[in-house]
């Protein structure tokens, strides 16, 4: 099977996350079943073309908006045509595969974007993007399958209207990383993009200070937020207690991990979390924010880590695992034994057999 996926970004983009993950890590499992598989996304200064990455064909046309016109002539030329199967990686907005590819087309979704259309664009530009979203990219579908990375989000999308969506979780990769806690250390690893909320673990270090001399946050991952994030935690006197990493490579990024009481996101919306699960591959409990959605399947709450209702419960939540050593490893090794049931393998053959269904 020929397999093309239109996208935004692909996994060497500096601001690669969670969704750029997905797509890429299943794209190679089905490359390494034989298939042939594509990534048609944006370039970003520096970046080729043309490339082939874990057995991956990637195209890279156009930037940020010109990408999505770049798809189309993709679509419609030879090359394109030659695809049996598309997939429209709508991250808000849509590539409309569907409107060439009326028969081999399907869209993944990891989440809807009400939230971040009006925190990233506040009036009319987000009001469109959301009406987009929230309404054509439904109709567009309609009679295609969705392919979406939790229960939470399959509920989303079938409240504004898609009739087909079926769940693919995340896999994950194991870690070579043996978890050893290092005092009071908590661990933030996320783009440091608005929606993110960051500056709420920086706020919940403040909180947690008075009583815990130790307590430290470590924030891995870069974002355009960087600076001001960093301004932020000397704003709140807590800016020796922070430690911005940036981007780190997998081994290091894992060490970092390995030494954290909790992994926590403080995002106002997930599909899944994928960074919980990195977090708990090594042992790393995780607490994260119940109106952020899929979090709380990739945390079972009380089980593999914490769930909050808001800021508070975020802070207590901390707490708990930070004072509590017994409930800490418990929950740990709960959420180790979880994310060992997590393949990519598992994820890819999932997609492979959506995509080999076919529209009447």
């Amino acid at each position: 099977m020929d397999v093309c996926f239109v996208a935004w970004r692909d996994i060497g983009h500096p601001e690669a996350g969670g969704s750029e993950l997905y797509v890429h890590r299943v794209a190679q499992e089905l490359a390494r079943s034989g298939h042939r598989v594509t990534v048609v996304c944006s370039r970003w200064p520096g970046s080729a073309r043309r490339d082939v990455v874990d057995g991956v064909e990637i195209i890279r046309r156009g930037g940020r908006l010109g990408v999505y016109p770049w798809a189309a002539v993709h679509l419609l030329g030879r090359r394109g045509r030659a695809h049996d199967a598309v997939v429209d990686v709508v991250n808000g907005m849509p590539f409309a595969a569907v409107l060439l590819r009326p028969r081999s087309s399907s869209a993944l979704i990891h989440h809807v974007h009400q939230a971040q259309w009006h925190l990233l664009y506040p009036g009319l530009v987000g009001r469109i993007g959301w009406a987009v979203e929230s309404r054509l990219v439904p109709w567009l579908y309609r009679h295609r399958t969705v392919v979406t990375v939790s229960e939470q989000s399959r509920i989303d999308l079938q409240r504004l209207g898609h009739r087909r969506v079926i769940v693919i979780r995340n896999g994950i990769d194991a870690s070579q990383a043996v978890r050893a806690r290092d005092g009071d250390r908590l661990c933030v690893l996320a783009r440091l993009v608005p929606h993110k909320q960051v500056d709420w673990a920086i706020d919940a270090i403040a909180e947690l200070a008075p009583g815990r001399p130790a307590v430290h946050l470590d924030v891995v991952g870069d974002g355009y937020l960087a600076d001001e994030l960093r301004r932020y935690a000397l704003a709140r006197g807590v800016a020796d207690r922070v430690t911005f990493h940036g981007h780190l490579p997998d081994a290091e990024r894992d060490r970092v991990l390995a030494a954290a009481a909790a992994v926590v996101l403080p995002s106002i919306k997930e599909g899944w979390g994928l960074a919980l699960v990195e977090g708990a591959v090594i042992g790393v409990p995780g607490v994260a924010l119940r109106e952020a959605g899929g979090v709380t399947e990739a945390v079972i709450d009380g089980v593999t880590g914490l769930i909050a209702d808001d800021f508070d419960g975020l802070v207590r939540a901390c707490a708990r695992l930070l004072d509590d050593p017994e409930l800490n490893a418990r929950l740990g090794a709960a959420a180790q034994h979880k994310a060992a049931s997590l393949t990519w393998s598992d994820a890819a053959s999932q997609l492979e057999e959506s995509l080999g269904q076919r529209s009447p």
